[in-house]
């Protein structure tokens, strides 16, 4: 093999290894299996915690979410996608790699009560995290901020325990440079060469994510994230070139977020 060839980082088989994969990724027509459905789990029994900002929408026990997921499979979705809220959090974020974790739980119970739908979990720390950021801090020059290096190895921890717990697909959400990289290297390194990665490539610093951050309860503790989420209004060449950066770090699929007020972006990025 030409050491020019992309291959092995970029495998084109990963989004066609499992038939849920194969309907998720099609374009010719709009189906439920082009829908994935989000879902967000905390430990308990039998619990179905109201989210204020989503009217209908839920925090859910495991028990809960296995029902879910048979549902979600009886009408023919292309998948679910996890978030984890743990009862403890910490520095590190330490609770999104345990075995016992709360998102590793999940996604056993949805692989046991639905065994062919297609399980994606989010990949990021700041469900886990007692600050509320996306990663490991840091004080560079009496600033404190997300140590993007020091933060890689975690993710690819993370991402690996997810996959071990049987997930489908792993969605880096944290707008770490690097993160997808560090990711295709951990699950490569464990064989893993068949699990596709869904990179949020363009996550703007967006308002509209405050409902989804009551709902997984991750609002930052202090500041903001626009020191790794891309600025609202930044130049679209500036998206062009992280779509183009995390394709060639070996990511399969690619999410600009939010999807309804980058239109344009989504075009460009597709036609790229």
């Amino acid at each position: 093999m030409s050491r020019s060839s992309p291959f092995p980082t970029i495998r084109m088989r990963r989004l066609r290894y499992h038939p849920a994969m194969r309907r998720l990724v099609r374009t010719i027509q709009l189906t439920p299996s082009n829908l994935v459905l989000p879902l967000f789990i905390r430990s308990g029994d039998q619990i179905r915690q109201p989210i204020g900002a989503m009217p209908g929408q839920f925090q859910l026990s495991v028990d809960q979410l296995a029902s879910e997921a048979r549902q979600a499979a009886s009408l023919g979705l292309g998948g679910i996608i996890l978030f984890g809220i743990p009862d403890e959090k910490d520095g590190n974020g330490s609770g999104s790699w345990q075995e016992d974790g709360i998102i590793q739980q999940g996604i056993r119970a949805a692989k046991e009560a639905a065994p062919d739908l297609l399980v994606i979990t989010d990949v990021c720390f700041c469900e886990y995290t007692d600050h509320g950021h996306c990663g490991v801090l840091h004080d560079h020059a009496g600033r404190v901020d997300v140590d993007n290096d020091a933060t890689l190895h975690l993710l690819g921890k993370q991402a690996l325990s997810h996959v071990h717990a049987g997930a489908d697909l792993v969605a880096p959400s944290g707008m770490m440079d690097g993160m997808v990289g560090a990711i295709r290297d951990t699950l490569d390194e464990a064989s893993q060469f068949q699990i596709p990665i869904m990179s949020y490539a363009v996550k703007y610093s967006s308002a509209f994510y405050g409902p989804f951050r009551e709902a997984a309860e991750s609002t930052p503790q202090f500041g903001d994230r626009r020191t790794y989420q891309m600025d609202p209004m930044a130049a679209a060449a500036q998206a062009l070139r992280e779509a183009q950066m995390d394709l060639e770090e070996g990511a399969d699929m690619l999410m600009v977020k939010p999807a309804l007020a980058y239109l344009d972006i989504i075009r460009q990025v597709s036609d790229r």
